[in-house]
């Protein structure tokens, strides 16, 4: 049976990964704001460069490879940016799925031996009621494991879009400043 101590452990377990997510969730969003301040930090310092060098423009022709210049390294830029968020991201999803898929496995274990012990002490009779529980803990399991495929190959399509976009986009950049 579940004894009070038990309990007190798998209690105390579920606080220690709730603070031990939370940690990581304001890991990930450290990370973020890092990234979005050294991002700024160098918009601001490319805008001021960018600036300078249109006030030192002489014509037309010049301006506009200046500013055809300047395209490439934008959409590159701003890939990078796409993918390194996504990174961030997708780190911590992954420490997330990793901390209930071993709560998950943790919690189908002790399910298992409490039914395991309450069939050992079950009456006569009763066989249909504990095989109809241990079906259900079965097709539960099972939909929890599709489930995890399903979320993993959305995140690996989701990343392959990234990239293609990405990629897509740079490329069409390079095309349009060849061009001018």
């Amino acid at each position: 049976m579940y004894t009070a101590e038990q309990f007190l452990a798998q209690q105390k377990t579920s606080i220690e990964t709730l603070f031990g997510l939370s940690h990581k969730a304001f890991e990930g969003v450290e990370k973020m704001v890092e990234l979005n301040v050294q991002a700024s930090k160098a918009a601001l310092a490319e805008a001021a460069t960018h600036t300078q060098a249109m006030l030192n423009v002489k014509d037309a022709q010049e301006l506009l490879a200046l500013q055809a210049g300047v395209m490439q390294p934008l959409a590159e830029k701003a890939a990078a940016y796409s993918r390194h968020l996504y990174d961030i991201a997708s780190n911590t999803t992954t420490e997330f799925s990793k901390a209930v898929e071993g709560q998950t496995a943790e919690f189908q274990s002790k399910v298992v031996n409490l039914v395991d012990g309450a069939v050992k002490n079950a009456p006569a009779g009763s066989e249909t009621v504990v095989a109809m529980y241990k079906s259900s803990m079965a097709a539960a399991t099972n939909a929890y494991e599709s489930m995890q495929k399903a979320v993993k190959q959305a995140s690996d399509m989701a990343e392959a879009n990234l990239n293609a976009v990405s990629n897509t986009a740079a490329s069409a950049v390079k095309a349009t400043s060849k061009k001018r």
